[in-house]
């Protein structure tokens, strides 16, 4: 694997993750400044920034065809999905796939987005979706986004339906 951020190859193919527009690759390191901390372009940091990108750009993809959601992901990431564990991008896009509904749209209450020590992105959305002719439920997700070979890529990934038990 080559160093994140910088050009190159994996596998001998090219990766194509997710690559926001207007916004450049960052090498950021978090830092506290007088202004409010990390580096920023426009009103927010670029971590917000490419944070907020990447969870429009997953969402689009997940309630038009969850089948091309592959290039989002890398073989060592891993998937959480109501607790039940997967890895590889093969492995996670299958169990996407196989998920027992046809229609879903996803609509996002709020979303949070952090730098870590080691360049990644930790993002947490919290939202509604409709699947099929169920009722809305609310749910949880959490994302580490990577920055390899110039595209940010998901290499965790943890979901949660809202359910509240009341018995």
């Amino acid at each position: 694997m080559g160093v994140p951020g910088r050009g190159g190859e994996r596998g001998g193919r090219r990766l194509s993750g997710f690559r926001p527009r207007s916004v450049p690759p960052p090498s950021w390191e978090p830092r506290v400044t007088g202004s409010g901390g990390g580096f920023r372009m426009g009103d927010k940091p670029i971590w917000e920034q490419i944070g907020s990108s990447f969870v429009q750009h997953y969402y689009r993809i997940f309630d038009t065809d969850r089948t091309h959601l592959g290039s989002l992901y890398i073989d060592a990431s891993c998937l959480t999905w109501e607790g039940q564990q997967c890895q590889g991008k093969t492995a996670i896009v299958e169990k996407l796939s196989s998920l027992p509904f046809q229609k879903i749209q996803h609509s996002i209450t709020s979303q949070d987005h952090q730098p870590t020590p080691d360049s990644c992105i930790l993002s947490m959305v919290v939202g509604q979706l409709k699947a099929d002719e169920d009722p809305i439920i609310g749910f949880h997700q959490i994302f580490i986004l990577k920055n390899i070979n110039d595209a940010w890529v998901c290499t965790n990934d943890m979901f949660r339906l809202a359910l509240h038990n009341y018995g």
